[in-house]
């Protein structure tokens, strides 16, 4: 079934009736939120569950613009400093809304920085079977086609994971191609040439084009270490690049990342929630 998009007031937001699982029973999402004010960002929520009763859901996933390949969550903490790069944005009064409309969490996330000069310093053991090296910088298509395919295989157990086609994940990251940097992406392969382990980061343009902040914005792994390993080539050369911070964006807080962020002595500056509710 096709998205619903419902207004009100100025506000609008998106109903999608095929989301992902939540708890084993599907669930719908609800996304594209957005109100100049409480009263008609309170006033498009009750319509759009309205509908959702209409057509049967029992279940609502908010944020959340269909599936997890796309944007989800809200801020719910934050220090005040400005987004960065492709990083969600709401306004405070969106999270109060969910929560007075009954939803509760249902995930938490959060994104750290953290100073080059004291995580580039710090390598890991050898590796033990893989070996990482940096994107050749060519053929962004068949680099995002390897990245697809590692990402279906990594993240298919993952919480509120839904499946999408090759075409439909290349219609979102190819765009951003124009801004990528081959020195901030990885990746990490067995001695047989089999990928297991990738890393894509970026430059935190949203500062200008001389900014001296690096984003490292998704990686996966399906090796023990691969991710380590990614991790720290990745600092290493946003450092050699002359970047002075690292960003760890939109990690969960249950993630063996989320351990591995702490131990490099990242400090949390942003936190984030996704939102669940059970229709009656």
């Amino acid at each position: 079934m096709d998205p619903i998009r419902i207004q009100a007031g100025g506000a609008r937001i998106t109903l999608y009736p095929e989301g992902p699982e939540w708890q084993g029973a599907p669930a719908a999402t609800l996304g594209n939120f957005t109100s100049p004010d409480a009263a008609t960002g309170r006033a498009v929520l009750a319509q759009a569950l309205v509908q959702a009763r209409a057509l049967g859901i029992r279940q609502l996933i908010g944020p959340m613009e269909g599936d997890t390949w796309h944007s989800y969550r809200f801020v719910t903490e934050s220090d005040g400093s400005p987004p960065f790069l492709l990083e969600p944005t709401n306004k405070p009064h969106a999270p109060e809304l969910f929560t007075e409309a009954g939803f509760h969490p249902i995930g938490r996330y959060f994104s750290a920085r953290v100073a080059l000069d004291q995580t580039a310093g710090n390598p890991p053991p050898p590796a033990q079977g893989f070996t990482v090296t940096q994107w050749s910088g060519t053929d962004p298509e068949a680099l995002f086609g390897q990245v697809f395919d590692l990402s279906v295989e990594a993240f298919s157990r993952n919480a509120f994971y839904k499946p999408i086609s090759r075409a439909e994940f290349l219609a979102m990251y190819m765009p951003v191609v124009p801004l990528m940097k081959r020195e901030l992406i990885f990746f990490a392969t067995t001695p047989e040439g089999r990928l297991v382990g990738f890393l894509f980061g970026i430059p935190n343009y949203a500062e200008g084009p001389q900014t001296k902040t690096a984003i490292l914005k998704t990686y996966a792994s399906l090796m023990p270490g691969a991710g380590r390993h990614l991790a720290h080539a990745f600092h290493s050369s946003a450092r050699a690049l002359g970047y002075d911070t690292a960003i760890h964006a939109l990690i969960h807080d249950d993630n063996l990342s989320a351990l591995r962020s702490a131990v490099e002595g990242a400090q949390i500056f942003r936190r984030y929630t996704l939102f669940g509710l059970r229709l009656a």
